[in-house]
């Protein structure tokens, strides 16, 4: 398989629209979107497989690196956080880093959709994940 990161990783898995990464010697992952969109029932199965990995491998920390994609979606983001995050927690995920594209649109909008959910889910236990953005792999594995 294939290794398409600056780090010293492992691609666990290659799905349709993105690619996932076990960072040796750290209980870190790193999903890697390859595509500009992700449809729901294909997001929904990446962090399916992503959620096996991280018990598997008693994960700690994930990277998502959306830099290739170009839409934003809300559904996709709102079950991200109020329903895989919050049963990643019990399994001690509970770092979380992302890196976004390039593009002040899809930037705003992710911000715009974080606080929504935010706002609408005060006392769910992903509002005190270590939740933070970086703008490379490094930087990211650094936080």
């Amino acid at each position: 398989m294939t290794n398409s990161l600056e780090v010293n990783s492992t691609l666990l898995q290659e799905l349709k629209n993105a690619k996932i990464f076990k960072v040796e010697d750290q209980p870190t992952l790193i999903i890697e979107a390859t595509t500009g969109y992700i449809p729901f029932d294909n997001f929904q199965q990446i962090f399916t497989e992503t959620g096996k990995l991280v018990i598997a491998h008693k994960i700690e920390k994930l990277v998502f690196d959306k830099r290739k994609m170009t839409t934003f979606h809300q559904p996709s983001m709102e079950w991200y956080y109020t329903q895989w995050k919050e049963e990643m927690l019990t399994e001690g995920l509970k770092k979380h880093r992302k890196i976004l594209p390039d593009d002040k649109l899809f930037r705003h909008s992710v911000n715009v959709g974080r606080e929504k959910i935010f706002s609408q889910y005060p006392s769910a236990q992903f509002t005190k994940l270590d939740i933070q953005y970086a703008e490379s792999i490094e930087e990211a594995l650094a936080k």
